[in-house]
């Protein structure tokens, strides 16, 4: 099984850098402990030497941001045991204590008895000069009181190298067992050596660490690849060095050892040798270094396989560099044939994919049967890859030539997956035109782009991306212009003041065109971007504040289409610049101003980031759309019985999703009963309601930048040309005139409506199970109900694959004060109406007028009469602009007179909230499976049900009966009140309450 297939197969171990089942967040998890706060206990002449020149503090701070290290330590500096003690114990702040051989009070071997007496379990490392006085100190027994004698030797380096030992004794065993860090075992018991080795091979590896940083895929895996560099397990005897290698030999790097020195508790002159022999045996493609001061040991080293330096060497320190670059992979994969010639090398994992193709086999072969691809994959941290290669064998393959295909298609797929769900840092070589998401240029990403990135994370995080057959769910591709781009171009052009001041929309649009300063570096990366993508490109703003939990400022900014199909690289590029400037001028528009002042925001405070993203959807002559757009809730404020409202809510249309956001007639169903469609509920009914035309972007048309503030290259077409160009096959419907009748599909001659009848019934794509899985999915992922768009393209690409692409998560936004009001907490003569059965969510507190149909003068019989009178109230009502609440007896828009009021929707569209109760003898369940309900829900209608008769709501008859009225028919009549109603209703609990105005109740 290649890396691909055990990708595909086991998605939970999709990568060792999971760790805790996410991508990157194992690296997040290492050097869980940190030396942070050092306390050094020393003379101060001690101190001088170690100084010099007065700067020790300013040197480790220096290096450990030279190498990319966090938390440089802070020193702390006492002169005596007895005070070291007391702080210790005060502060509690100390991860390691330093102590030097002359201390003020009291001899070093009794300050590190009474710190371990004091309770005090901080590791404590003595620091000495090289001198007699160490000599007497290391033959005491009692030495092993420290956790590690070193020597200072005037390397500053030295302190760096005891905090990193000490660190990786601390995080060994969860780093290793988390993501699998690699690490190198060095056995050596000369204190001279180690501690004069250790500060080098630290420096290798951390450089190594830096190399690897300049192949991050963004800011945050770059820096947590620091994390995961190799562990140094510094052992002094056998023992010690083989418990470690038996315990982590599957991520042991390599061995660097000694030849003398001790084993089962006496000095062995051959005690590496032994130990190299023994590794060799098991893991014979582990390197390991040999050192000694005998020369006579090299043979012997070669002997066992093992690699060989002089101790004593002037080169050493060079050699061993040397040998760590080369058997340890720190640095490019050099490809050699077997006689040692380079015939290639690679420095990074895209080169060394494209080097694999023109290799000699023979250099293949050499470097598979040794695993050296795997160990400069596991010394480059990329953990999951190198493990997968490692038990693959070249007798494996009939061919070194099917080796070669699979350790490329493996790369491949490896570099392509890791950067799926990850916001990575534009780069043309890595970018993948396919899946990437990327961001040009520093500061926020916005509120859209936030929120796309999130989805994506989730969708590849928990393999929803070929989760059903033949059908691709994906975020598509794009790249991402931080908020710094945006300030930049503001500042630059001088154009931040005109554009909070000026109040047309045009001047600011045609002022933000002109503007010729364009940061140079982002205009690069963008070029570079059209390089890769030539298909119709969507530009969509993403402010800062933009789909945020409690100010959605969802509709508020521009969102632009452009064909990018122009022969002229410049002119595409120009085009793209163009329409950026428009979403940037967008953040200033009128409609912008007016939204932020009913926030807690200054519009100062907003800053904008554009997303550019690869549209969906298919090309049709001069014509692209997808099949099918659409927005979905996870949370319906207006559940039809059986739904409930965490079943959610779907409205999806033929053509671009300007048709469904801009409220166009649309196919409205629940995820979890997609075959009950309201608005079909008759013939007749569905034509009327549903969509004529749809909404493509002209692919021949030539971008007009001028003062428009919306997008030119959208329009609308008529369904005819949907069916000329085959994309209403999928989603068309027809009406039989002969029959009264709707007929899925097109086949048959009548008049084209859309349905969605073969997707939602026939099950010809799976929507609806889809769209479930994925309002599941953010629902739990934001910890809110959420909103998505999305787009669909059912022809089936390259791959064979229909897509689906996701455009947009946001969380719903649901006040909270609706759910505080408290029935029993008001007093009864304030409500005029209180109701268990609610559809609608939030406050409307704009309504002065009730036109009201008396249930003491209603007539069931004359039922069409209170039909007109309340028509011609609803007429003078909406040529008022006047929204009003409309109460009425028996069923609002009742086929059967017999059983309520039939009113069609004009009759009473000026309403914004209804009440409907029972007769004065009877009651009639409301019909909520009718088409007057599409409206109902479309229009956010509040709509209160009240049966009296048995207890279920309450409405005060008698008190709105006896106000006065405005004008009065047979049966119905106009109140107006000089202050507002309050109508408050909570979807969650489907209850709700309206409250009299405060002037009428005495």
């Amino acid at each position: 099984m290649n890396a691909k297939e055990q990708l595909e197969k086991s998605p939970d171990a999709l990568w060792v850098e999971h760790g805790y089942g996410q991508r990157f967040q194992g690296f997040q998890n290492l050097m869980r402990l940190r030396i942070r706060d050092i306390l050094l206990v020393s003379s101060l002449y001690d101190l001088y030497l170690f100084e010099e020149d007065g700067r020790l503090y300013e040197l480790i701070r220096n290096e450990y941001q030279g190498l990319n290290l966090s938390h440089s330590p802070e020193l702390t500096r006492v002169s005596s045991g007895t005070e070291a003690i007391s702080l210790a114990q005060e502060e509690s702040r100390f991860d390691l204590i330093i102590t030097t051989l002359h201390i003020e009070d009291m001899h070093p071997l009794n300050f590190a008895k009474l710190v371990k007496k004091a309770g005090l379990n901080i590791p404590i490392v003595l620091l000495a000069h090289d001198n007699k006085e160490l000599k007497y100190l290391l033959i005491n027994p009692e030495i092993n009181v420290f956790d590690k004698v070193f020597i200072w030797q005037g390397d500053f380096r030295i302190i760096i190298s005891i905090i990193k030992f000490l660190e990786d004794r601390m995080n060994v065993e969860h780093d290793s067992k988390i993501v699998g860090v690699q690490n190198v075992i060095y056995i050596e018991d000369d204190i001279r050596y180690y501690s004069s080795l250790l500060p080098i091979i630290y420096t290798e590896m951390l450089k190594q660490s830096q190399r690897l940083i300049s192949e991050g895929i963004n800011l945050s895996h770059k820096f947590l690849r620091m994390r995961a560099r190799p562990k140094i397990l510094l052992c002094s005897n056998y023992e010690e060095a083989k418990e470690y290698f038996e315990k982590y030999k599957e991520l042991c790097l390599g061995i660097i050892s000694d030849i003398d020195f001790p084993r089962n508790g006496m000095p062995d002159p051959e005690a590496g040798i032994k130990f190299a022999a023994e590794i060799k045996i098991e893991m014979s493609d582990i390197p390991v270094l040999l050192m000694s001061t005998n020369p006579v040991n090299q043979s012997l080293a070669y002997s066992v396989g093992a690699s060989f330096l002089i101790k004593d060497s002037p080169t050493l320190i060079f050699d061993l560099r040397q040998f760590m670059n080369q058997y340890f992979s720190f640095g490019d994969f050099i490809f050699r044939l077997p006689d040692g010639t380079e015939v290639g090398r690679a420095s990074d994992l895209k080169q060394l994919e494209e080097v694999l193709k023109t290799i000699p086999a023979e250099s293949i072969k050499f470097h598979a049967e040794r695993n050296h691809f795997s160990n400069w994959l596991k010394a480059r941290t990329e953990f999951w890859l190198a493990h997968q290669l490692r038990p693959r064998k070249v007798s494996d393959y009939p061919t070194v030539e099917d080796l070669r295909k699979d350790l490329i298609n493996s790369l491949h797929f490896y570099r392509m997956s890791r950067q799926r769900g990850i916001i990575t840092d534009f780069n043309k070589e890595t970018f993948d035109p396919e899946s990437s998401f990327a961001r040009i240029g520093g500061g926020s990403l916005g509120g859209k782009a936030r929120g796309l990135g999130f989805v994506n994370t989730l969708i590849n995080d928990y393999n929803l991306r070929e989760q059903f057959e033949e059908v691709i769910i994906y975020v598509p591709p794009a790249v991402v212009l931080g908020t710094e781009v945006f300030d930049q171009f503001l500042d630059e052009n001088n154009l931040r003041e005109f554009a909070l001041q000026c109040d047309d929309d045009s001047e600011i649009t045609k002022r933000f065109i002109e503007a010729e300063k364009f940061p140079e570096d982002v205009l690069g990366d963008l070029a570079a971007f059209l390089q890769l993508v030539h298909t119709p490109l969507a530009v969509r703003s993403s402010s800062l504040l933009e789909d945020s939990q409690y100010h959605p400022f969802a509709g508020v900014y521009e969102t632009y289409m452009i064909p990018n199909n122009q022969a002229n690289p410049l002119v595409r590029l120009n085009d793209l610049l163009m329409t950026i400037k428009r979403v940037y001028a967008s953040t200033f528009y009128q409609a912008a101003k007016n939204y932020i002042k009913v926030t807690s925001y200054r519009l100062e405070e907003e800053k904008m980031a554009v997303i550019i993203q690869k549209m969906i959807g298919s090309r049709y002559e001069n014509r692209f759309y997808p099949h099918i757009s659409g927005v979905a809730k996870s949370y319906n404020f207006y559940p039809l019985p059986p739904q409930k409202p965490n079943d959610g809510i779907v409205s999806v249309a033929l053509g671009l999703g300007k048709w469904v956001v801009d409220g166009g007639e649309t196919i409205r169903f629940c995820p979890k009963y997609p075959k009950d469609l309201i608005q079909f509920y008759s013939a007749k009914d569905a034509i009327d309601r549903t969509q004529k035309s749809f909404y493509a972007l002209k692919l021949d048309d030539t971008n007009r930048f001028i003062e428009t503030t919306h997008d030119t290259l959208v329009e609308t077409f008529d369904l005819s040309v949907a069916e000329k160009d085959g994309a209403l096959n999928y989603v068309g419907g027809t009406y039989s005139k002969e029959n009264d009748v709707i007929y899925d599909g097109i086949s048959r001659p009548g008049v084209r409506i859309v349905t969605f009848g073969q997707i939602l019934k026939n099950k010809t794509f799976p929507l609806a199970e889809i769209i479930e899985l994925l309002l599941d999915m953010g629902t739990w992922g934001m910890g809110t109900p959420v909103e998505i768009e999305f787009a669909i393209n059912l022809q089936p690409n390259k791959d064979k694959k229909r897509e689906f692409g996701l455009l947009q998560m946001r969380p719903l936004v649901v006040h909270q004060e609706v759910q505080e009001f408290d029935i029993n907490s008001i007093k009864k003569e304030k409500i005029l109406c209180s109701s268990n059965k609610v559809l609608g969510n939030g406050i409307i507190n704009d309504i002065y007028d009730i036109v009201v149909v008396d249930i003491q003068k209603f007539e069931r019989a004359k039922s069409r009469e209170a039909v007109q009178e309340v028509a011609y109230f609803n007429k003078i009502l909406l040529q008022e602009n006047r929204p009003y609440l409309l109460v009425g007896v028996g069923r609002w828009g009742s086929l059967d007179p017999w059983l309520g009021i039939p009113v069609n929707w004009s009759q009473i569209a000026g309403a914004k909230a209804i009440v409907e109760t029972n007769f004065k003898d009877m009651a009639v369940e409301p019909s909520q499976g009718s088409h007057f309900f599409q409206n109902i829900t479309s229009f956010m209608i509040g709509y209160f049900t009240i049966n009296d008769l048995k207890e279920d709501g309450y409405f005060d008859w008698d008190w709105i009966l006896n106000k006065p009225a405005v004008e009065e028919k047979q049966f119905t009549k106009l109140i107006r009140f000089k202050n507002p109603l309050t109508i408050k209703m909570n979807g969650q609990q489907s209850k709700g309450i309206i409250l009299k105005p405060e002037d009428s109740i005495e």
